[in-house]
């Protein structure tokens, strides 16, 4: 193990101890983050990718304004539980006393969440002044998320019946 993956160990442990003493059935330890995160990345990565797509290619206006503004509200949501979810799948490991940092799983998740990070400063810059250009990277970006996250998942279900 590298040593900034045992240094992690350490500061998470007393998170982990803290968990483990709550007596916290071991299914619900290997699963719930897998179950949990399967929920946001279907529930609120599709519905942030439709309604981003929707109102980039409607005609009608409102529909777009609409579609628009559900974008606006649920990505930075679903960024923040994806976030919180990577931490949650660390300290599941933790917890199951299983390495940190070295299966694909965590290489897409981390790619993920930088990919959403970038994604997210461009539309904070207004897409630059509202320049197509970043408004189709923004698009195709947030595409390309949603087919990592897809296989994010699968490689997650493969570690997961792995350990």
């Amino acid at each position: 193990m590298t040593e900034f993956a045992t240094k992690l160990v350490e500061s998470l442990q007393p998170i982990s101890d803290q968990f483990k003493s709550l007596n916290v059935p071991e299914p619900v330890t290997h699963w719930g983050h897998p179950f949990f995160m399967g929920i946001v990345i279907v529930a609120m990565g599709s519905f942030v990718a439709i309604s981003g797509w929707r109102s980039r290619t409607t005609t009608d206006p409102e529909v777009a304004n609409k579609n628009k503004a559900d974008h606006r509200k649920v990505a930075p949501l679903m960024t923040v539980f994806l976030a919180t979810g990577y931490t949650g799948g660390l300290l599941s490991l933790v917890m199951q006393g299983k390495p940190l940092l070295e299966s694909p799983h965590f290489i897409t998740g981390s790619v993920v969440l930088t990919l959403l990070a970038i994604n997210g400063a461009i539309s904070l810059t207004g897409f630059g002044g509202n320049k197509p250009l970043l408004r189709n990277a923004h698009a195709y970006l947030g595409s390309a998320i949603v087919m990592l996250l897809v296989a994010h998942a699968f490689l997650g279900i493969k570690l997961g019946l792995s350990i």
